[in-house]
């Protein structure tokens, strides 16, 4: 396996994925991610405080964890003037 990150231009890679004893490349591993449901106990914490899911629900309309955990102050608010059918958490 090997991880790679580039702190300065804020990118990485994972080169190698597995599952179920099988290793496979990206592209495979994308597969395998994208026709796998979440875990069915996977929910946010009822006792979250509202400051904690106010960042979460921000987090989300700006992209996302994998939109770079950085702030898209644009498509947040687009995200919040015209929401989409899904929820936010």
């Amino acid at each position: 396996m090997q991880i790679v990150g580039d702190r300065l231009r804020l990118e990485g890679s994972v080169d190698l994925i597995g599952a179920e004893g099988r290793t496979f490349g990206a592209e495979e591993g994308a597969r395998v991610l994208a026709a796998r449901a979440p875990r069915p106990d996977l929910a946010p914490d009822p006792g979250l405080p509202d400051d904690t899911r106010l960042w979460a629900a921000l987090q989300q309309a700006g992209g996302g964890a994998w939109g770079g955990c950085v702030y898209d102050v644009d498509a947040s608010v687009a995200r919040l003037n015209h929401p989409s059918p899904r929820p936010l958490p």
